[in-house]
């Protein structure tokens, strides 16, 4: 596909501003500007719902050489939920042989709005030192606009600090996902989607395993009793976890009443919040598919696949008390001391802040369902 020459214009809320040239659809697009460290996956980063309200600055030079295809979409309907795109070199050519169409025509056709053409390595250092900021993107006739009134804009926008995104990403209705080749369930789980990746139901499908996916802050108690299920999984998903009261209730009657219960990424924040933890904004967050962490039960290191703006509360090594008894942080990033997992020492409940389902990244974390598993058989 041939690069268009339209201006475009990549502005922060501090001021700073990079010109470069407009790709995918053209016009405005307002969000908080991120950075992801991965190599490759762009696909896979684009369609988690965990971006909503971002715009992704790649830190590779080249995006756009695999294009796009119909097979790796993360959400479902395989919506696009990236606020933009901010790259430094978009390929001319695709190729991959699974390619239907070039990352170009799938943005445009979806009006997700990009930018070619700049120095992303000095964007990443400015967001590295400054942190996440308010930004937008305007190409066309938007960018001719006096740089004033696009900054103002920008600074306009709600903060990520206080968002309740998660209902805006979640499914409005209950569905089901089988176990592959029509096999017998082994097990039922029930699947909060607080912006949940497909490749989170093949997962437990390709083990067995009947997922009942429902729409977030859903009562558990009824859902419970319709499905008769054996465990209780929460979803990775965009927003503050401070404004997540319902679900944590949801995660506490759960505890209460000993049922198995698996978490990540927000579903690791809100695991934590039940158990007492608060939540915090990092500075920059981690987004890449090489991120190093420690598990402090077994001393494993895993390279894990990462999306988060928010973190838990804590250290390891220092068990608290919880209405459900101890619990501890089980994993912490080697980069930064970040809190990664936590679980009641019970065992009946734990999460991670990672991605185990990650399918453009490393596969070190994916028995994590397979733990799950055994908590499943476990407990019957």
């Amino acid at each position: 596909m041939s690069s268009t020459r339209t201006p475009a214009l990549l502005v922060l809320a501090d001021g700073r501003v990079f010109r470069g040239r407009a790709f995918g659809a053209q016009g405005t697009t307002l969000g908080e500007a991120v950075f992801t460290t991965a190599m490759t996956g762009y696909q896979e980063t684009m369609t988690d719902p965990s971006y909503h309200r971002q715009i992704v600055v790649a830190t590779a030079p080249q995006i756009g050489n695999t294009g796009w295809n119909d097979e790796d979409g993360e959400s479902h309907g395989d919506r696009i939920w990236v606020a933009g795109l901010v790259i430094r070199d978009l390929s001319r050519t695709v190729s991959n042989w699974r390619a239907d169409r070039s990352l170009g025509e799938e943005m445009a056709a979806q009006g997700i709005v990009g930018i070619q053409g700049v120095d992303t390595r000095a964007i990443v250092r400015h967001l590295r030192d400054q942190g996440s900021v308010k930004a937008g993107i305007f190409s066309g006739d938007a960018a001719a606009r006096p740089l004033e009134e696009l900054i103002a804009e920008v600074n306009d926008q709600p903060s990520m600090a206080g968002a309740d995104l998660a209902a805006e990403v979640s499914t409005d209705e209950v569905y089901v996902v089988e176990p592959e080749n029509g096999a017998d369930p082994a097990f039922t789980v029930i699947a909060y989607d607080m912006g949940i990746k497909t490749n989170t139901p093949r997962n437990f499908a390709a083990r067995g395993i009947r997922t009942v996916v429902v729409p977030a802050n859903s009562a558990i108690e009824p859902l419970l009793e319709k499905y008769d299920a054996d465990g209780v999984f929460i979803s990775n998903g965009p927003g503050d976890p401070a404004t997540a009261d319902i679900m944590v209730e949801q995660v506490k009657t759960v505890l209460g009443k000993k049922i198995p219960l698996f978490g990540i990424c927000f579903g690791n924040q809100i695991l934590g919040r039940a158990l007492g933890m608060g939540t915090y904004k990092l500075k920059f967050g981690h987004r890449g598919i090489n991120v190093p962490v420690i598990n402090h039960l077994t001393g494993v290191i895993d390279i894990t696949a990462q999306n988060h703006g928010f973190a838990l509360s804590g250290r390891a090594g220092e068990p608290f008390d919880t209405p459900f008894g101890t619990a501890q942080v089980t994993h912490t990033c080697l980069n930064d001391d970040c809190v990664e997992g936590v679980a009641l020492d019970s065992g009946l409940a734990f999460s991670v802040q990672y991605h185990p389902e990650a399918a453009a990244g490393p596969h070190d974390a994916n028995p994590l369902f397979d733990q799950f598993i055994e908590l499943m058989e476990g407990n019957n």
